[in-house]
């Protein structure tokens, strides 16, 4: 669960293997959404990919979803596309932040 102030304001689901922490719930509740609530649980999303030692962070969204936008300025990039869902992934065996 994501709170704020006391108020719920939306959850994420999270899924790892040896090759990469998966995000494959993110919802923000839309009274909530552009106000970082989502940007704070990617980060959330990349410190405990970190502190597990996972060699990356990934995620499947609709192409279309205006999620992309955030998931691209934290430092995920499209892997792989099919008719309507791309596969971001963020890598940290590169070091780069």
């Amino acid at each position: 669960m994501i709170v704020q102030d006391g108020a719920q304001v939306g959850f994420f689901s999270l899924s790892r293997d040896a090759r990469a922490l998966y995000i494959r719930e993110l919802q923000i509740d839309e009274s909530f959404q552009r106000m970082g609530a989502g940007s704070w649980a990617i980060d959330q999303v990349v410190a405990i990919a970190r502190k597990e030692g996972r060699p990356a962070l990934r995620l499947t969204v609709f192409e279309n979803n205006p999620a992309c936008a955030l998931y691209e300025r934290k430092g995920l990039n499209v892997v792989g596309k099919d008719e309507f869902f791309l596969r971001m992934q963020r890598d940290f065996s590169t070091g780069v932040l």
